[in-house]
């Protein structure tokens, strides 16, 4: 005989038969699912994730650009950035995006003044509102990202120490994972968040070129840095309009703009002893033969560009040891005018500041050149080219390699990585920073993969 609990099995068992309770209770368990699916994708503050099985490429992007605003109760605290100007900016641009999927505001770190990262006793920090504009940035970047002053948190107590993971272990994955976690609670009740360990500019990333190009968007230099760079883009245009007086009036070329602006070239001239040193290791251990660039190459390559019956001044930024080498201003193709700061008569001004801010008045003046040549696995090529697509594209252009390609004459945000091979040996390939990529790591560390389009 059956019994009570058999019998209420088996009338289950033939009611959930049934053709119409079976698509009943199939459309709930979807909807069931769907709904768990959902609840998974939209938590960690607003962020949708996605990353293949082994966790090695994770694109984060945010729901949307115009949030409420970064909370300016809850504060991240990062190390001091260390290493050269862009390394820097790119750290700091990280610590910030780190802030904003915490939803805090990011208290403002030290940088250094100083090239000598490996010995902490020479660091020379120096604060960012020295170099950049506080207010300025947290007017231009309201809403996305928020910078804060140490005086700002109320408990200087309240605070978790976040230590970031390193080593070949800590995956992309693992780093973003314990972002979420540092985003929820217990840890998201701690005023002050601080990570330490290695330098922001190792860590893992996270966000899009676009992000990055915002922040970087938002860093303007101090009233002193920009005055010093308009005094040397007004020597070096000078130099140009007395070689424009000594041409023959049917030779002077037409020039938009009124007064006329003579147009100047930028080369990111990187030809140290021990930038060499580096670019040939580099090629041996990514198997491959375009990083390094000798003198003569550089010069046949931008004198094939902007070489022509008309004098063009080409502005060489240049380490500090290769002033002494006069021969970085000889052999260039007859209508370049090469010039360096000793040359310019800005020496003097140069070594009045310390390495960063050196640096982030050279960055000014490659940034506001009419052309720009650089190599592809600098940093600060990488970030002036970045800056000058960005532009680009703000003022509505869209494409950037011309009907006629690396042949048309036209100056204006053109960019070329003289380290590359163009259409022929003897020319660079033109240079537009890909705003689409998901992360900024070709920048970071370099590519020989870019061209000239950019959107």
């Amino acid at each position: 005989m059956d019994s009570p609990s058999s019998r209420k099995n088996l009338r289950l068992f033939r009611y959930v038969s049934r053709p119409v309770a079976c698509k009943c209770l199939l459309l709930v368990s979807i909807a069931l699912f769907y709904r768990a699916l959902l609840l998974y994708c939209s938590s960690g503050n607003g962020l949708n994730r996605s990353w293949n099985d082994g966790g090695s490429s994770i694109r984060t992007r945010y729901m949307s650009d115009s949030d409420v605003g970064i909370r300016r109760n809850k504060f991240l605290e990062v190390p001091q950035i260390v290493w050269g100007l862009n390394n820097q900016k790119i750290a700091f641009a990280r610590a910030c995006l780190t802030a904003r999927m915490l939803n805090r505001s990011l208290l403002m770190p030290s940088l250094s003044a100083s090239l000598f990262y490996k010995e902490l006793d020479k660091l020379n920090p120096i604060s960012f509102d020295k170099v950049f504009r506080f207010d300025r940035f947290n007017s231009l970047c309201s809403g996305f990202v928020q910078i804060a002053r140490f005086s700002d948190p109320r408990n200087g107590s309240d605070v978790f120490d976040l230590m970031k993971g390193s080593g070949r272990r800590w995956t992309v994955g693992r780093d973003l994972e314990q972002l979420r976690e540092a985003s929820e609670k217990p840890i998201d009740d701690f005023e002050v968040i601080r990570i330490v360990g290695k330098n922001p500019f190792l860590w893992h990333d996270h966000w899009p070129v676009k992000d990055y190009a915002k922040v970087f968007e938002c860093m303007e230099v101090v009233d002193e840095i920009g005055r010093e760079a308009d005094k040397v883009v007004m020597k070096v245009r000078r130099a140009g309009e007395e070689a424009m007086a000594k041409l023959k009036p049917g030779l002077v070329p037409k020039f938009s703009g009124n007064p006329p602006t003579i147009p100047y070239v930028a080369v990111h001239m990187r030809i140290e002893i021990d930038w060499m040193i580096h670019c040939k290791k580099l090629e041996q251990r990514k198997n491959v033969s375009e990083i390094c660039s000798s003198k003569e190459q550089i010069m046949e390559r931008v004198g094939n560009v902007v070489g022509s019956k008309i004098p063009v001044v080409v502005y060489l930024a240049v380490a500090d040891s290769l002033l002494e080498d006069s021969s970085i201003l000889t052999g260039w193709r007859d209508g370049l005018l090469p010039y360096e700061k000793k040359t310019l008569g800005v020496e003097k001004m140069y070594k009045k500041y310390p390495y960063l801010i050196q640096s982030a008045i050279d960055y000014e003046v490659c940034s506001r050149a009419d052309v720009f040549f650089g190599n592809s696995f600098s940093t600060f090529s990488s970030l002036v080219t970045l800056g000058r697509t960005h532009r680009a594209i703000r003022s509505g252009i869209t494409g950037f390699c011309g009907e006629n390609g690396d042949d048309d004459e036209g100056f204006g945000w053109r960019n070329y990585a003289y380290n590359l091979r163009g259409k022929s040996d003897d020319v660079p390939r033109r240079w537009m920073t890909n705003m689409s990529e998901p992360s900024l790591e070709a920048i970071s560390y370099g590519s020989n993969d870019v061209s000239c389009i950019s959107v």
